[in-house]
């Protein structure tokens, strides 16, 4: 690596903000000698630009030795973030591979398979006379021999001793905060009967109960897996000896080789006096139950699938609260790794935060809060009349919540929503929409790219703590791990925060609505950046508009549903009639819309139901795709 060229190899014309200083500043911490760089910039900075430049600093195959790494690789855990760069023509040198799957095979008769379960997976000793212009093998042939690769984290660490993707000079990985997370999550081994083709040929004990005098949870598994793993190899060489397999057959057979890793990875593991890596194993069920293998602070894993890949890295993130904390998390040295700090360099006044909190969000407090909330957002809606708003919900179950109570008040002509299935569609339909629309998300606070009108405003909802009963922070807590509780929390909202204001003359609002989110900046003072705590210091509690669901209306051909408001419904969850509104301006016995050509809702009491709550924004279009007599082309959406 050649430090001294970072600079140089910027990719955009100009810089922008701290760009021209951190580019220095990282040039002179890889000149000091560090493996590790840690750039830790504010959401907006261009880490996406800084991570190009330095990787144009890795040796070229003309300046290195045949046996010498060369080139750089680019990861993230983030796929939107690889689509991002994909897309961005300061970005074309990059060469980007994805996994087989999001390729499809174009063999005659096969442009509907992807490549994973194509002829040349089904058929032994396939020859595939047109693999030249196969799309996945095409794109990684590029990518291997490109001076740049890019790929998801999830990519990267499958390909870790792949003859293919060898030892690079230079990797940055960008969204690096959550390494020692998205390591667990990739580590953990889940052995259930959707993961486990030989799930009805083995016995599954109790591995508390079953555990010997000597044993624990953990020594049980190892023996139960032993016993699992021998009869994954005998399904999988049955298969594998095979002529020809149908799709089923091939999902079985790759499925098998995975587990078979899995599993082998954990008893090698398991069986190492010297591994760092400590393991917890979570079985509710009992016997006859799916059981789940976690790691904690997979050093090692790392190791084989991050950190031998590698002779220099950078990892940029605006949220790597503490050095000496990620650097044990992810098995470093902090003597080996420095941190370069970017300056912020967007206005304070363009990115306020407004405490609007309305009680505690915690599950025994939820049922009591999450009307107040709703009933928040109406106003902040009549605030923002013409301009789009995000809802951070946390999980599904407040997500579902809110959307009904927005119904029952009569605002759901501007609401949006996802579930699991349609979450990508969703999105990009909001950020699509020319109308003021109101998206209640699930964990959509990083790696989403909000700038200008895409969204102007956004209310957290919840303090984003890990979940307790999750045996891995059960037992760090128990371990008195209360900082890194606290930090991970931190470390989402900050995440969250940056998602609306994306450049300096960019602008956005952020609303806190849980009361938990004001102890936690207390709690986790000590691991806030600088800048974070500057907004943090300013915030202030706003003067809203009263609750008018008709005011929340203002920017779209929409009315309040009949009743919007009057709590005529009884909460299906707290058993309790839904709180009156009738003497907050509410609206009662509106009915009708305004006239006008009906796409944003304007027949928005023809599009109620019984319980005079209107159609959310993506309950009419999944309604429109189902009566359009393209339908049966373009499926149920």
């Amino acid at each position: 690596m050649d430090p001294s060229r970072i600079p140089d190899e910027f990719p955009a014309p100009s810089f922008r903000g701290a760009q021209e200083q951190a580019l220095d500043d990282i040039r002179d911490a890889f000149a000091a000698g560090n493996r590790v760089v840690l750039v830790r910039a504010p959401t907006g900075s261009g880490k996406s630009l800084l991570a190009r430049a330095i990787m144009g600093a890795a040796e070229t195959a003309g300046e290195a030795a045949p046996s010498e790494a060369t080139g750089a690789y680019y990861t993230t855990p983030q796929v939107s973030q690889i689509d991002d760069i994909e897309a961005d023509e300061l970005l074309d040198d990059l060469a980007v591979i994805r996994g087989k799957s999001n390729y499809d095979c174009v063999l005659p008769g096969e442009h509907d398979t992807p490549v994973n379960r194509a002829p040349c997976a089904r058929q032994q000793g396939f020859d595939c006379s047109i693999r030249h212009r196969c799309p996945y093998f095409s794109d990684r042939a590029i990518a291997s021999g490109n001076r740049f690769a890019a790929m998801t984290l999830a990519y990267f660490m499958r390909t870790a001793g792949s003859e293919v993707f060898r030892k690079r000079d230079v990797v940055v990985i960008d969204e690096a905060h959550g390494l020692a997370e998205w390591s667990e999550m990739y580590a953990t081994i889940e052995i259930s009967p959707e993961r486990v083709p030989v799930w009805d040929d083995v016995g599954v004990p109790d591995v508390e109960a079953d555990a010997g005098p000597e044993e624990d949870a953990v020594d049980r598994t190892a023996r139960f897996v032993e016993t699992l793993r021998d009869v994954a190899i005998r399904a999988k060489d049955e298969l594998v000896g095979r002529p020809e397999l149908d799709r089923e057959e091939v999902a079985r057979r790759d499925r098998l080789q995975e587990l078979i890793s899995e599993l082998g990875w954990f008893l090698e593991d398991y069986r190492d006096p010297e591994s760092p890596t400590s393991w917890v194993v979570d079985q509710p069920g009992g016997e006859g139950s799916a059981i789940d293998v976690k790691p904690l602070d997979p050093a090692r894993y790392l190791r084989h699938t991050v950190w031998d890949r590698g002779n220099r890295f950078a990892l940029l993130s605006a949220t790597i609260l503490s050095k000496e904390a990620f650097c044990r998390g992810v098995g470093l040295d902090p003597a080996d790794v420095a941190l370069v700090d970017v300056e912020h360099t967007f206005p304070l006044e363009n990115r306020p935060l407004y405490d609007v909190t309305q009680g505690s969000m915690t599950y025994e407090h939820r049922d009591e809060t999450v009307p107040k909330i709703a009933r928040l957002i109406v106003r902040l809606m009549a605030e923002h009349p013409d301009e789009k708003g995000l809802i951070h919900a946390h999980s599904y179950d407040i997500a579902e919540r809110l959307t009904e109570r927005l119904g029952e008040f009569g605002v759901a002509a501007r609401v949006r929503r996802h579930d699991r299935e349609n979450r990508d569609a969703e999105l990009e339909a909001w950020k699509a929409s020319a109308d003021p629309e109101v998206f209640v998300s699930v964990k959509m606070e990083e790696a989403l790219d909000l700038k200008g009108d895409l969204c102007r405003w956004q209310v957290v909802c919840k303090a984003p703590y890990r979940n307790t009963n999750d045996s891995r922070v059960a037992r760090r807590l128990a371990d008195g791990q209360w900082a890194w509780y606290h930090r991970t929390a931190l470390r989402t909202v900050i995440q969250a925060c940056g998602r609306v204001v994306r450049a300096p003359d960019d602008y956005g609002a952020t609303y806190l609505a849980d009361d938990s989110l004001l102890d936690l900046f207390e709690r986790a003072e000590a691991d806030t950046p600088p800048w974070f705590r500057d907004q943090v210091d300013a915030m202030t509690t706003p003067s809203l508009p009263a609750f008018d669901p008709e005011a929340a209306l203002a920017g779209i051909d929409a009315s309040p549903s009949r009743g919007a408001g009057a709590g005529r419904r009884r909460s299906r969850r707290s058993g309790g009639s839904s709180e009156s509104s009738g003497s907050s301006g509410a609206g009662d016995g509106r009915s009708g819309g305004r006239d006008g050509d009906g796409d944003a809702g304007a027949t928005a009491a023809a599009d109620s139901d019984d319980g005079g709550s209107v159609r959310t924004r993506s309950e009419r279009d999944a309604e429109r795709r189902k009566d359009h007599p393209l339908s049966d082309v373009w499926g149920d959406g």
